[in-house]
């Protein structure tokens, strides 16, 4: 029961326009962020509860594991997309999980609409993709900083050198 409730949070494009169009009729506020999130950590935890407390339903991107190898490099990811699909829509706070294959969610921000668009504080407001979109409807962006020390890479560093 609990697997198939995890489960029905991963859907397609066209599958979540329809679950966010009926909570856009409930009046629901929806925030939209999205990223690889190969090694589930802290900083991941952190930053999404964050972000979750800006709306009530939270959607994910979560890149494909073509788009991360194209992003991060051939050994990238480290999980397959399944694997992170599931470890995102695991999480309670998080209502959707949807996959992209572009280098950017912009086609997912274009059709979802978000409320809120939220991204780490490494970014500019403005160079944020999807910012002209919100812009134009009157959505919001919002940064939430990172949890310091805490990334996939200086995991997997970390273990690297553990085994040298």
């Amino acid at each position: 029961m609990n697997l198939k409730k995890i489960q029905n949070k991963i859907l397609t494009l066209d599958e979540l326009l329809t679950s966010l169009k009926k909570h856009r009729e409930n009046n629901k506020k929806i925030v939209f962020t999205n990223g690889c999130f190969d090694i589930l950590h802290r900083g991941h935890i952190e930053y999404l509860a964050q972000a979750a407390d800006l709306a009530d339903i939270m959607v994910i991107g979560l890149n494909t594991d073509k788009s991360v190898s194209r992003l991060k490099g051939l050994d990238r990811p480290l999980q397959d997309e399944i694997s992170r699909a599931i470890s995102m829509a695991a999480i309670q706070y998080i209502d959707y999980v949807v996959l992209f294959d572009e280098e950017t969610p912009l086609n997912l921000i274009e059709n979802i609409k978000p409320d809120v668009l939220v991204k780490g504080s490494d970014y500019k407001i403005e160079d944020i993709v999807g910012y002209n979109v919100l812009m134009k409807y009157g959505g919001e962006i919002k940064t939430i900083d990172f949890v310091e020390g805490y990334s996939t890479t200086k995991i997997v560093d970390k273990i690297l050198k553990q085994c040298d």
